[in-house]
């Protein structure tokens, strides 16, 4: 098959490797929200939202559906979701969030990522206090007639930030304001995509070129986990 193949194989592979990694990402969102607050959609908006962000990555429908069937089983004591901090090369800060059914396991491998990548792992608060937490919603361009009124009118809803690009919005809401503007959204049929609660840097550290492959190297480590769900950082 030659070279080409053996290029397209290898990108093939890397795709096949992030769809499942979002795959399981999404179903860990699912069983949490399921044993949080039911299996009924229409009372559950997290478990709405986890449904959304799996049709935005083509998640099949039977593992949705086995992930609902999953969390409603007795046998399944479901996962925890834990927050790690700590410290990259060069002082960059870092928040991991993790989703596991066993973190004595997770916080090992936590720990090992960032001891054999020159970084530390700090105490609970200890990097938090640099990010803000906010809600992102991200809707199709297309879907909205009018950009500059629906700005206007989200101000009233708790909207933070807004732009946009070719393909899509992004709305930005502080934390506490995210039920508020996913009722929103919803209320005027504005169809939501995807949607996730995010760390965001209050300042950014720059960092040489150097430097920054360094850092990548235990992001990309931590990414890789099954535990891990989300990295954040405040490298520019």
């Amino acid at each position: 098959m030659g070279r080409i193949f053996e290029t397209r194989k290898h990108v093939m592979f890397a795709r096949y490797a992030r769809m499942s990694k979002a795959f399981n990402r999404i179903r860990k969102d699912i069983e949490i929200a399921v044993k949080a607050g039911g299996s009924e959609t229409k009372v559950n908006f997290k478990l709405r939202i986890a449904i959304q962000n799996a049709k935005s990555v083509n998640m099949p429908k039977d593992k949705v559906e086995a992930a609902i069937k999953r969390a409603i089983s007795k046998d399944t004591t479901g996962y925890q979701e834990i927050i790690y901090e700590g410290y990259a090369p060069h002082g960059i800060g870092v928040v991991v969030e993790c989703a596991t059914d066993n973190p004595t396991r997770t916080v090992a491998n936590v720990r090992h990522y960032f001891r054999k990548h020159e970084g530390s792992l700090g105490t609970t608060g200890s990097i938090s206090f640099m990010f803000e937490r906010k809600g992102l919603f991200k809707v199709p361009k297309n879907s909205v007639t009018d950009l500059d009124n629906l700005e206007l009118e989200l101000i009233d809803f708790g909207l933070d930030e807004f732009s946009y690009d070719d393909e899509f919005i992004y709305i930005y809401t502080p934390f506490q304001e995210y039920g508020t503007m996913q009722k929103a959204l919803e209320e005027k049929n504005i169809e939501i995509k995807a949607t996730e609660l995010q760390y965001i840097p209050t300042n950014y550290k720059e960092v040489t070129e150097e430097q920054r492959k360094e850092v990548n190297i235990l992001i990309e480590a931590l990414e890789e986990d099954d535990d891990v769900q989300s990295v954040y950082h405040n490298m520019q």
